[in-house]
C-alpha cells in the first residue's frame, strides 16, 4: 500500500500521502489532549458581540450614534468613547 490511505484503497481510490495534512492531524490530536488535560473547551461564544451595534453604526457612517452607544455600553467619557470608536473605524 506504500503511503496511501488504506480506507481509500479499500474503496478502490488510492490517495497520495500528504505530509502536511498528516502533521496537521498530529498537531490537532496533541492540542486536543492538552485541552482535555487542562479542561479547556472549544470556545463558542454564547453571547452576541457587545460592540456589534457600535460596529454596525460605524459601517453605516453613523459615528456620533456609535459613540453614544459605546458610552452607554462602557460608561466611558466622551473623549474615550470617541477615541475607541475611531480606533474601531480604523480597524484596530
Amino acid at each position: 500500500m506504500g503511503g496511501t490511505d488504506i480506507t481509500a484503497e479499500i474503496r478502490g481510490a488510492p490517495v497520495r500521502y500528504d505530509p502536511t495534512l498528516q502533521a496537521l492531524a498530529r498537531i490537532e490530536r496533541k492540542l486536543d489532549l492538552v485541552m482535555q488535560h487542562l479542561d479547556i473547551r472549544d470556545y463558542a461564544p454564547t453571547e452576541p458581540d457587545p460592540f456589534g451595534e457600535v460596529r454596525d453604526l460605524i459601517m453605516r457612517g453613523k459615528k456620533i450614534q456609535a459613540i453614544k452607544v459605546y458610552r452607554e455600553i462602557t460608561g466611558t467619557s466622551l473623549k474615550d468613547a470617541k477615541d475607541a470608536v475611531e480606533r474601531m473605524e480604523a480597524g484596530h
